[in-house]
C-alpha cells in the first residue's frame, strides 16, 4: 500500500480496506518502531551494566524520569491523536490541524519549564527518584543529559502519535527507527571510547532523539499528513478539553508508571543495589515484549478512531476482536519464553553478578505467569481511550500501576521481604484484569447497540427512498 497519498485517499483506505489487512499494514511499522525503541532502551541497560551494578541501577533510577517525559508526550499526543482520528473520520481537517498544532506546542512549552526546574534541583531530584548513595553519582550524570533533551523528546512523542492516528505509521517509523538505530551505534562510542560512562549513554540518547524529532517534524508536512503550523496554535478550552479527555488515561498510566518505579526502587533499596538493578532489568525486559504488543495495538487505534468517527461501529467491533486474538497469542508465547528462559534473559545483561541474576529471574518468572492477561487489559484500554470514553479508560489506566500496584509494593514487602517486591506487579495485573473484564463487556455491548441503531436508520432511509421513488 503506497505511503504518499492524499487525505481523501487516506480516508477511503481507513474506512473501506478489510480489517485484517488494514490493521496489519498499519501495525507492522508501529511494531518495528516499538521494537527499535525497546532495543535502544535495553541497549542503555546493557552497555551501562558493563560499568558496574551501581551504574546499572542508575538506569533504573533514570527510568522513572523517562516515564515523566513519556507521561507528557503520551498524554498530549494520545489526546490530540484520538481527537484528530475522529475528526478526520468526520472529514473535519480544519479543526484537526488546530488540534495538532496546539498539542505539539503545548508539549514543547511545558517540558521546557519542567526541564529547567529539574536542572536547578538535580541532586534532590535523583534521590527523590530512588537513588542510593552509591547510585547517585551515576544517576546525576545520566539524568542531567536527559533533562537537556526533555523538550524535544516529549515533542517527538506527540509528533509520532499524531502521525500514527492519521494512519501514517510508516512516516512515524522512519523518525523513531532512525533515531533508535543511531542510539545503539552511539552508546558504546560515548560510554567506552570517549570514557563518558553513564553520562555518555544519556548523551547518545538525546542526540538520537533530536534526529528523530527533526525527521518526524518534516514528515508531518508530506504524504497527506497534517502540517504543524504555529498559526494553527489554538489554546482554547474547547480543544484542551478534548485533548485531556483522550489523553488523561495516558497521563495516569505514565505518571503512575513513574511513581510506581520510584516506589519499586525504594522498596528494593533495602535489599541492596543488586535488587534495584535486577528489578530494572526485569522492567526493561517486560517492556520489550509489551512494546511489540503496543505496536500492534497502535495499528488498531487509528482504525478504531476513524471508523468510530464515521459511524462504522461494525468495523470497530471486528478490529477489536481481530487484535485481541492476535495479542493473546503473542503474549502467551512471550510469557512462556520469559518463564522458561528467565535466567538466560537476566544474565544477558548482568552475567557476572549472580545475585542480580537470582533476584531478576525469579521476578521475571512471576511476571511471565500473568503476562497473557495484559492482552485484554491493553485492548479494552486502547478502545475506551480512542472512542472518547475518558473516564472508563482512566479508571483502567489507574488500576495497574496505581490503585493495585502501589498498595501491593507498600504492603507485601513488609510481610514477604524481597519476594513481596517481586510479586507486586503480577498481583496488580490480576486485579486489573478483573476490572478490565467488567469495563470491556459494557463497552462491547454499547458498540453492538450503536451498530443496531445505525442499521435501523439505514433501513428507514432505504424504505423512505423506496416510497418516494
Amino acid at each position: 500500500m503506497k505511503q504518499n497519498i492524499t487525505a481523501d485517499e487516506k480516508y477511503d483506505k481507513m474506512i473501506h480496506t478489510p480489517i485484517p489487512k488494514l490493521v496489519s499494514t498499519l501495525a507492522v511499522p508501529s511494531i518495528i518502531s516499538m521494537i527499535i525503541t525497546s532495543v535502544y532502551n535495553m541497549a542503555d541497560t546493557f552497555f551501562v551494566s558493563k560499568i558496574s551494578t551501581s551504574a546499572s541501577g542508575a538506569v533504573g533510577i533514570a527510568f522513572a524520569l523517562m516515564a515523566i517525559i513519556q507521561a507528557i508526550g503520551f498524554t498530549i499526543g494520545s489526546g490530540s491523536g484520538n481527537y484528530i482520528s475522529r475528526l478526520l473520520g468526520r472529514k473535519d481537517s480544519e479543526t484537526a490541524s488546530k488540534v495538532a498544532a496546539t498539542g505539539f506546542y503545548t508539549a514543547l512549552g511545558l517540558s521546557v519549564a519542567l526541564a529547567l526546574l529539574g536542572l536547578v534541583f538535580l541532586e534532590p531530584l535523583v534521590y527523590a527518584l530512588g537513588a542510593t548513595e552509591t547510585i547517585a553519582p551515576y544517576a546525576k550524570s545520566y539524568v542531567r543529559y536527559i533533562l537537556i533533551g526533555m523538550p524535544y523528546m516529549a515533542a517527538s512523542l506527540v509528533l509520532n502519535i499524531i502521525l500514527r492516528f492519521q494512519g501514517s505509521a510508516y512516516f512515524a517509523m522512519l523518525g523513531i527507527g532512525t533515531g533508535g538505530i543511531l542510539n545503539i551505534i552511539l552508546d558504546p562510542i560515548f560510554i567506552f571510547k570517549l570514557n563518558m560512562g553513564t553520562g555518555g549513554a544519556a548523551l547518545a540518547t538525546i542526540i538520537s532523539q533530536f534526529v528523530s524529532f527533526c525527521i518526524l517534524f518534516y514528515n508531518c508536512g508530506i504524504g497527506g499528513n497534517i502540517k504543524i503550523r504555529l498559526k494553527n496554535l489554538t489554546p482554547k478550552w474547547e480543544i484542551y478539553k478534548e485533548i485531556l479527555r483522550g489523553g488523561l488515561p495516558s497521563f495516569y498510566r505514565q505518571a503512575l508508571a513513574s511513581i510506581s518505579m520510584i516506589c519499586l526502587n525504594q522498596a528494593a533499596g533495602p535489599f541492596g543495589d543488586a535488587a534495584i538493578a535486577a528489578m530494572s532489568i526485569v522492567t526493561r525486559s517486560f517492556q520489550f515484549a509489551m512494546f511489540i504488543v503496543f505496536g500492534f495495538g497502535q495499528g488498531y487505534q487509528p482504525v478504531c478512531g476513524f471508523n468510530y468517527g464515521a459511524g462504522r461501529y461494525d468495523r470497530v467491533w471486528d478490529a477489536f476482536w481481530f487484535c485481541f486474538k492476535t495479542m493473546a497469542v503473542i503474549m502467551t508465547a512471550a510469557g512462556a519464553a520469559g518463564f522458561l528462559y528467565s535466567t538466560q534473559i537476566i544474565s544477558f545483561f548482568r552475567k557476572e553478578d549472580l545475585e542480580v541474576i537470582a533476584i531478576g529471574s525469579k521476578a521475571l518468572r512471576f511476571q511471565s505467569m500473568v503476562f497473557p492477561l495484559s492482552a485484554w487489559i491493553v485492548m479494552v484500554n486502547m478502545t475506551l481511550q480512542t472512542i472518547g470514553k475518558g473516564t472508563q479508560a482512566s479508571i483502567l489506566a489507574i488500576c495497574r500501576q496505581g490503585l493495585f500496584f502501589l498498595p501491593a509494593i507498600l504492603i507485601l514487602p513488609r510481610f514477604w521481604g524481597l519476594t513481596g517486591v517481586q510479586v507486586s506487579q503480577p498481583v496488580s495485573d490480576v486485579f486489573s484484569f478483573l476490572v478490565a473484564v467488567l469495563l470491556g463487556i459494557s463497552m462491547l455491548r454499547e458498540l453492538k447497540s450503536r451498530q443496531k441503531e445505525r442499521m435501523k436508520r439505514m433501513k428507514l432511509k432505504e424504505s423512505v427512498k423506496g416510497v418516494t421513488v
